[in-house]
């Protein structure tokens, strides 16, 4: 290349298992290629991908400098959009206010166009060669058509799954064709590949194509369907052919599978030598220790992942499970569906005493909100991981060969573990 690089810009979705796989894609392009990768985001997102960046980098300067990626704020308010103010991202927001979050995720269109305009067309006097948006940021497309620039979708779920979503939002088949035993088929899919109601999300279920939620995912979709520059896809080819196939029939465009969009260090180290690799803070430290205490392939690893959980029926019951089992595990627990995901943990939603017994009989161990999930799927303690199968966790306990399995608790991830 020239003396002057071309410009990549990366546009994330508003949620963080959007946001870090964007984040390891711009890491990717930036060590492969020459090009300026830039990631444009709300501030408080930028933050986060500021703080893992500095993270990844250990002691070196603390900036996206250290990977020469440039991290950009789009001006943002939550607070115009029925949202609490400072809510940059799905993660604090119920159910309810999640569809609030998509309409406002919109609302960047203006401050990404200026931003073009103002610091790379009127700097650089070109514009970008290539934008790569979120399924979910389909008027980002526009943008780049717009400026004569390549546009690009990137999923950051799997080829199947993907798929089976954005057809099911794009026709809401389950509303035309459904047998009475709750069967239907998809478009794009397979007659003997038929889907179930259950296994739609409440919302989905409901939607007619009027309700604010079609509103928002029918027409970016059908955008992103028709990216001229194509699809990547964060998965494998040896480990989805069918669903490549299927993604790239039903699209009718490029598709490229460009994972797993994990760390490098997490694919190329040996599980033990990973798990003594750990970052020194204290919340990780308390869940390393007790790991190294347990025999190897022991352990069942239990997430439901950073925007989900279980009923408080549910989670009664997985408690009383496993401690009659007597077998050890690492859960990771928030407060159950129906309460504020960021609240405090109270402990009426298990058996009385549960914690307590658990921690004098070493049988098991419960972590607040949060835990090093790719250090304990490292670790040679686990032997299992039972999951909401959300795509990023699926990759992660491949990627350390750790069988997971869906609980299939609650239809979030429900299509995922069918690929």
């Amino acid at each position: 290349m020239g003396s002057n690089p071309e410009h990549i810009l990366l546009l994330p979705f508003l949620a963080r298992g959007h946001l870090i796989p964007f984040l390891e894609l711009a890491k990717r392009i930036y060590r492969s290629t020459d090009f300026i990768v830039t990631i444009l985001n709300t501030p408080l997102n930028i933050q986060y991908l500021r703080s893992k960046l500095a993270a990844d980098h250990g002691d070196g300067p603390a900036s996206s400098a250290a990977f020469r990626i440039r991290l950009v704020e789009l001006p943002f308010c939550s607070s115009d959009h029925e949202l609490p103010p400072n809510i940059d991202s799905t993660r604090s927001l119920s159910l309810g206010q999640i569809i609030h979050l998509f309409h406002a995720s919109t609302a960047l269109e203006v401050p990404f166009r200026t931003f073009i305009q103002d610091q790379i067309v009127a700097v650089e006097g070109r514009p970008p060669l290539c934008i790569v948006t979120d399924v979910f940021c389909g008027w980002a497309l526009d943008v780049a058509k717009s400026f004569g620039s390549v546009g690009i979708v990137f999923s950051t779920g799997g080829a199947y799954g993907t798929t089976a979503y954005i057809s099911i939002w794009k026709d809401l088949p389950h509303k035309h064709a459904t047998t009475e035993d709750g069967f239907f088929t998809v478009p794009g899919f397979p007659e003997s590949d038929r889907f179930h109601v259950t296994q739609l999300h409440k919302f989905l279920r409901a939607a007619d194509g009027s309700d604010s939620w079609s509103m928002f995912f029918q027409p970016q979709i059908s955008k992103s369907m028709s990216a001229p520059g194509g699809w990547l896809v964060n998965t494998v080819e040896e480990v989805e052919p069918l669903g490549m196939s299927i993604i790239r029939n039903y699209l009718k465009l490029p598709v490229w599978a460009v994972g797993p969009l994990l760390p490098p260090d997490m694919l190329q180290l040996s599980p033990p030598a990973r798990s003594r690799k750990h970052n020194p803070k204290e919340e990780i430290e308390e869940c390393i220790r007790w790991l190294d205490q347990q025999r190897r392939d022991s352990v069942l690893y239990i997430s439901f992942g950073s925007q989900n959980s279980i009923s408080p029926i549910q989670m009664m019951e997985l408690a009383m499970g496993l401690e009659e089992s007597g077998k050890p595990f690492l859960w990771v627990i928030r407060p159950p569906l129906g309460f504020d995901p960021e609240g405090e943990f109270r402990e009426e939603w298990l058996p009385q005493g549960f914690e307590r017994r658990m921690m004098c009989s070493k049988q098991g161990i419960l972590v607040r909100k949060w835990a090093p999930q790719m250090e304990i799927l490292s670790h040679e303690s686990t032997g299992a991981f039972l999951s909401h199968c959300g795509w990023n966790s699926i990759l992660e306990s491949l990627s350390q060969g750790c069988p997971s399995s869906d609980g299939h608790w609650q239809p979030s991830k429900p299509i995922i573990p069918r690929c």
